[in-house]
């Protein structure tokens, strides 16, 4: 028989992988398997707003209300230990009608019985304050103080990271195409081979319904809610002290202007549901209305400044209360972590936990570690470093004094670690990820090369082989002196042909 696993979790999302890092703590054996190339490659923890909600805004008593204050104040410990840059902006939902401010009023009851911390209602002049480029219309805002930023996919890297540590498994590009049940066991099936497990975490974001449904489970089902995003230069940055929102709506929290982790301007997203859950691709519309929007709050931004645009997919459950749906189906040993739209990511530490208490009521059981380290090993950035301590680093290690992407300060040896590193980097995308290269204002235009240079040598894999993001996303098709000499003999041939 085939090696049994304890805990089987499908999805290396941030819940996905949340979770194998608190069942890390026990003595188990984890398996995370993921349909991407990589952890944070394929859904909403790749592509999201980058904020640690305060969580004024989910309905009293949901789980989304409960986790998500819960979750927040996971987080600044979280990150110390991981390794992961946070900033605790605050976030500001601004008024610009007397209408508006009503909703201010009843979003503060509600965090308040919510447990939210640091709310207050605070008037023009205040707002005006702590941000002094909001526009003049604006007049009150909520602000919540225990709001923060944060880099989503670098979070869900470090908690994958610590989680391998500790002796977790990950196995990449491997869809789930079937599940059975097979006594007190689960069979576990993807396109490549079978995995067997005590039990199945469903983390698979807007697959956790099909997954749900494929092991013959009551059913539900997720659709995804498409959010547009434009990401603005760092000269941009300056235009935004916190997570700025409008008064939200019911399809959401609504279009924000915000400072990102790194400095740049973060905007959007836009909300409309669609039916294809691989339907990624930014529109002239969408982007025209989140620029249209935001402008609304902050107009002095310069929209020429673009850098890039992306598209998230939020998955939001088809229920009535359109809560998150977690806890054990009714087939036994298998737990659903599903429908887990925003405020997801704030609330993924505290899901975590509650899969573990699940898992344990289901009968798996946990004799903790002795072992466990909670900490990531420190990542080096190389643009934070004093000169002292980069000329240091230089006489040890020649390869950070290599610049590689200009746009980032991003060196060959910072490189080298992602690559190296506990679930580390085996894609362009998956280096960019993890420590910038290509996310300046050239886009990887002038690194991207020299990266699958890297890659390829450290992968020990042709250049050929590397791609952008896994499956058929190879970034070159052919040697261009081979290229070359092929087409100059396939035009000599003609020739001599042309004129026998």
């Amino acid at each position: 028989m085939k090696e049994m696993y304890d805990v089987l979790i499908i999805g290396a999302g941030v819940v996905g992988c949340s979770i194998a890092r608190e069942l890390s703590k026990y003595k188990l054996k984890i398996l995370v398997v993921e349909k991407g190339e990589d952890v944070a490659s394929e859904g909403a923890s790749k592509a999201n707003s980058a904020i640690l909600h305060a969580g004024y805004d989910p309905v009293p008593g949901s789980l989304k209300a409960k986790l998500n204050v819960r979750g927040n104040e996971m987080y600044d410990v979280l990150c110390k230990d991981l390794d992961v840059p946070i900033k605790r902006t605050g976030s500001l939902v601004a008024a610009f009608s007397e209408e508006e401010v009503k909703e201010l009023y009843e979003l503060f009851d509600r965090g308040i019985k919510n447990g939210v911390k640091g709310l207050s209602l605070i008037t023009k002049d205040m707002v005006k304050e702590i941000e002094p480029h909001i526009n003049d219309t604006v007049v009150a805002a909520l602000y919540a103080k225990t709001a923060g930023i944060i880099c989503p996919y670098g979070y869900t890297i470090a908690v994958a990271e610590n989680a391998a540590q500790n002796g977790a498994e990950f196995v990449f590009n491997s869809e789930v195409i079937d599940i059975k049940k097979n006594g007190d066991f689960f069979i576990v099936k993807t396109h490549k081979e079978e995995f067997y497990s005590k039990y199945v975490v469903n983390a698979a974001g807007l697959y956790s319904d099909v997954i749900n449904n494929m092991v013959g489970a009551k059913p539900f089902s997720v659709h995804p809610r498409k959010g547009e995003y434009l990401i603005l230069d760092k000269d941009q940055g300056y235009l935004a002290r916190t997570v700025i929102f409008q008064v939200p709506t019911k399809m959401g929290k609504g279009i924000l202007v915000s400072p990102t982790v790194d400095g740049n301007l973060l905007i959007g997203p836009t909300s409309e549901d669609i039916q294809d859950k691989e339907f990624k691709a930014t529109t002239r519309e969408g982007l025209n209305k989140a620029i249209t929007v935001a402008k609304r709050s902050v107009d002095k931004f310069d929209v020429r400044k673009t850098i890039t645009q992306f598209t998230g997919l939020r998955a939001t459950p088809d229920t009535e209360d359109k809560d998150f749906i977690i806890g054990e189906s009714d087939v036994k040993g298998f737990i659903n972590a599903a429908g887990i739209e925003s405020p997801g990511f704030t609330a993924a530490p505290a899901i975590a936990e509650m899969i573990r208490d699940i898992l344990k009521d289901a009968g798996l059981k946990l004799i903790e570690k002795v072992d466990f380290n909670p900490k990531r090993r420190p990542v080096i950035r190389f643009t934070e470093l004093s000169d002292e301590e980069r000329n240091k680093l230089i006489k040890e290690n020649p390869a950070y004094g290599r610049i590689i992407c200009r746009c980032e300060t991003v060196t060959e040896g910072e490189i080298i670690d992602a690559i190296r590193r506990p679930v580390g980097a085996k894609s362009l995308d998956g280096v960019k990820r993890r420590v910038r290269a290509g996310m300046g204002r050239c886009q990887g235009s002038f690194c991207g090369p020299r990266v699958v240079e890297i890659l390829a040598r450290e992968l020990n894999i042709s250049p050929l082989e590397v791609t952008k993001h896994g499956r058929n996303s190879n970034i070159l098709t052919a040697e261009t002196k081979k290229f070359l000499l092929e087409k100059a003999s396939e035009v000599l041939k003609k020739e001599v042909y042309e004129n026998a």
